[in-house]
């Protein structure tokens, strides 16, 4: 079959029909008062009233695919490795790569025995069998000068102290020697942690071993003078009197009192999750259980050690992070609960750290395992924030020197997962937003613990889209841009690759499961498009733009495949709702019972729409009471009693609303549609018998009544009652998060879902302006991903 794509297709100009007076329906809101062209695809079929009754083609219904086409899952293949990874890794502590760094440090400890020897030669032979061709050790696909010289002065040390392998320790000098100078080439926002207190340290090894390096270069200078000024600022007392992330540097160090620091030992045994700084501590000690860490260590990674180990948190938090955002978790269900119950197991009262082991907690790990588990209905506090803010800044690890813009961006991004009475969120989110709008203006978006080419932009559209207005399939579409896969590195003593994280399999699987998604949609707008052709509905006051856009509202938060009777009855759902809207405010001043024939057909499934609609004298009335009795019939799923009730209040609504918009009634008839079309149910009886469902109607006609009477300001309407309308939705969202990720199970988790997945819809057309909507249109549905 031939895949249609946006450049395949025919585009006309849309004119928009002569404009009627009154109100305009919430999909027109947000378009241009002046003439526009949209964003549509061609079909030959000529707009054009039909007044005879005609139903609709089965293929307007179901898109025809090949076996192997849109409605088809990924390949087995790419889901069972990537399952297959996911599930290896649950008994790990991490899925890193190996630091030449630290590997030396621990190829450095001499014999506990008494020999003299290496007690771990295996390290030394990782170093002998991971040396870079140019004589250099470092990560081999990224160029940093300082993560090239720090590792390679520390494997030639290594390599020198026990005299072996003297032909690829002379490479390495050489390499040293040569490059020594470009120590000033690195970018400030990427120095590796801790630099310029173990880099010296190395040099002072290097010379005691009689290593030929120009110890007076200049280069060097500034590293001395910034070891000393970073040594006069540590507080001693301190850093032996609590778990710091001082310890995690502790190689750079001299004068230590080892029997208060060994009390700060991690439950796995190491000094702050690393493996150089417990090298170390074990070379001053001997103490047992730093050396059943470090063979742990070496045994899980053939020799080596990474710079940072455990990273269970981590691993596994920014694991379901990414495949969320890649818009593929729907996957990996099983996979992900088993990763998220073992961090909520992780997350006390005072944090979260990167190894579930350290002691040691961080806002950034807290952060993504707040949002993550709050948005998986767990019971998690907000109040563990007010461990990480002082004076009214809010610090990543107690003592920093300098702020990271992700744990920031992390940290922003968990705020806006708000609940009544979280406060402390407010606080975070207004110090963050500040904090990422500042960076932003002056151009500086690089952060200090990882190097990712999408980071500036995926900060920028955290700014510019709040969550509560960002679609799953906008936010997946701008991912897939964003996502380095494999090319991102981290930052730590060295750079270091998160394997489970940024995995190239996961941009191939979730680009072939958004361009499937594409070629479904691009089929489904064709079918909805001669629906609105057939029933002609440009005549009455829906544009076709205003037709696509209400198919892109549904399909980019009901996107999945097996979903499509759901999208497709929100997208047909809300173009009726706009044409009947205007058909009533065209006749707002003529009583011939207009809306008692709308009503009346709906009272009972054996109306006779056909002698009711011939009874009109008006065409336009006659045609969308055609549609309207076919939407039904092709949306009801045997429950068209309860579609109809839906229609009929919604109908009253209208006449009720003599100012502003109906949006909130509109809002509740698309979740009741929705629900009727999944076969969850979604009758209007059910708020009268569940009150948690009503609690649900109730603050969502509220939230959407008050966006529909905002758009309706920016557009030109009343600006009468709008002061302080986003203060109290706000404030209302809250409790729409609240009720949607903490609700009982009286109510279907997905219908739920729904509530929110409509709100967000209304929230995002209010917040975007005609042209970024028409964009994303363009962007999510149109242009295929590369």
């Amino acid at each position: 079959m031939q895949v249609l794509t946006s450049g395949s297709l025919s585009r006309v100009t849309l004119h928009r029909p002569a404009a009627e007076p009154g109100r305009q329906s919430f999909l027109q809101l947000h378009e241009s008062p002046s003439q526009r062209q949209g964003i549509v695809l061609h079909c030959k079929a000529q707009l054009q009233g039909q007044e005879t009754r005609e139903r609709r083609p089965l293929e307007e219904q179901t898109p025809q695919v090949d076996d192997d086409g849109p409605s088809s899952d990924l390949p087995c293949m790419m889901i069972e490795t990537i399952k297959s990874a996911l599930r290896a890794a649950r008994n790990s502590l991490g899925e890193t790569t190996v630091s030449a760094y630290d590997t030396a440090w621990i190829a450095l400890v001499r014999s506990l025995d008494g020999r003299d020897g290496p007690q771990f030669p295996v390290a030394i032979d990782w170093i002998a069998r991971n040396q870079l061709p140019d004589g250099s050790w470092g990560d081999a696909d990224l160029f940093l000068i300082q993560d090239r010289l720090i590792n390679t002065l520390g494997c030639v040390v290594a390599l020198a102290t026990w005299n072996v392998h003297m032909d690829q320790c002379s490479r390495g000098l050489s390499y040293i020697q040569e490059n020594l100078r470009r120590l000033g080439e690195n970018d400030e926002e990427w120095m590796m942690v801790g630099f310029e207190i173990t880099f010296p340290i190395l040099l002072e090894k290097a010379k005691n071993l009689g290593l030929d390096i120009n110890y007076d270069d200049p280069a060097l200078q500034d590293i001395y003078a910034k070891r000393q000024i970073k040594l006069a600022k540590i507080p001693r007392e301190a850093m032996h009197a609590r778990p710091t992330t001082l310890l995690h540097s502790l190689e750079g160090m001299e004068d230590l009192d080892w029997e208060r620091l060994l009390q700060f030992k991690c439950p796995a045994g190491s000094l702050h999750s690393s493996p150089a700084a417990s090298a170390y501590a074990l070379s001053e000690t001997g103490d047992k259980e730093l050396l059943e860490y470090l063979e742990t260590a070496i045994n899980n990674f053939d020799g080596g050690a990474p710079c940072t180990y455990p990273v269970d948190n981590f691993d596994r938090l920014w694991s379901v992070d990414r495949l969320s955002r890649l818009g593929i978790s729907r996957y990996f269900t099983s996979e992900i609960e088993e990763y998220l119950e073992y961090a909520y197991r992780h997350l006390s009262p005072d944090g979260m750290s990167y190894g579930g082991l350290c002691p040691v907690k961080d806002i950034d790990d807290t952060a993504m395992g707040f949002r993550l588990l709050r948005l998986h209905g767990y019971n998690v506090s907000s109040s563990v924030f007010k461990h990480f803010e002082k004076d009214g800044e809010y610090f990543c690890f107690a003592g920093q020197s300098s702020q990271s813009l992700t744990a920031m961006y992390n940290s922003y991004r968990a705020s806006q997962i708000a609940f009544p009475g979280d406060d402390e969120l407010e606080r975070l989110k207004a110090y963050c937003r500040a904090f990422l709008e500042e960076r932003r203006a002056t151009g500086n978006l690089k952060d200090k613990w990882v190097i990712a080419k999408g980071l500036p932009s995926e900060v920028e559209y955290a700014l510019d889209f709040p969550w509560k207005a960002s679609l799953p399939r906008v936010e997946t579409r701008m991912y897939l841009d964003q996502y380095g896969a494999s090319e991102d590195a981290w930052i730590g003593k060295g750079l270091y690759r998160m394997t489970l994280v940024n995995n190239d399999l996961y941009l191939e699987a979730a680009k072939a499961d958004f361009t499937n998604f594409q070629r479904l949609s691009r089929l489904e707008w064709l079918g909805l498009k001669r629906w609105y052709i057939r029933n002609n509905l440009q005549a009455h006051g829906v544009s076709e733009q205003s037709a696509l856009r209400a198919y892109f509202l549904a399909a980019a938060n009901i996107f999945e495949p097996n979903r499509a009777a759901e999208r497709l009855g929100w997208a047909r759902t809300a173009i009726l709702a706009e044409a009947i809207a205007s058909l009533f405010e065209r006749n707002a001043d003529d009583d011939d019972g207009m809306m008692e024939r709308f009503v009346g057909g709906l009272a009972s499934d054996d109306w006779d729409w056909d002698s009711q609609a011939r009874e009109s004298k008006d065409s336009a009335e006659r045609t969308l009471l055609y549609a309207l009795d076919e939407l039904i019939d092709l949306h009801a799923f045997g429950n068209a009693s309860n579609l109809r009730e839906a229609w009929k209040q919604w109908l009253v609504s209208c006449t009720k609303e003599s100012h502003g918009s109906p949006g909130g009634d509109t809002a509740l008839l698309l979740v009741r549609t929705i629900e009727i079309c999944s076969g969850r149910h979604g009758s209007a009886e059910q708020s009268l018998n569940n009150s948690e469902y009503a609690q649900l109607e109730q603050i969502t006609s509220s939230i959407c009544r008050k966006l529909a009477t905002k758009i309706l300001a920016q557009n030109g309407g009343s600006m009468d009652n709008i002061e302080g309308i986003d203060q109290e939705v706000d404030l209302e969202m809250k409790e729409l998060i609240q009720r949607v990720y903490e609700g009982s199970n009286d109510v279907n988790k997905v219908t739920r879902q729904t509530f929110l997945d409509v709100v967000k819809s209304f929230c995002y057309v209010a917040h975007c302006s005609p042209e970024t909507i028409d964009g994303h249109i363009s962007k999510v549905l149109f242009e295929n991903v590369n």
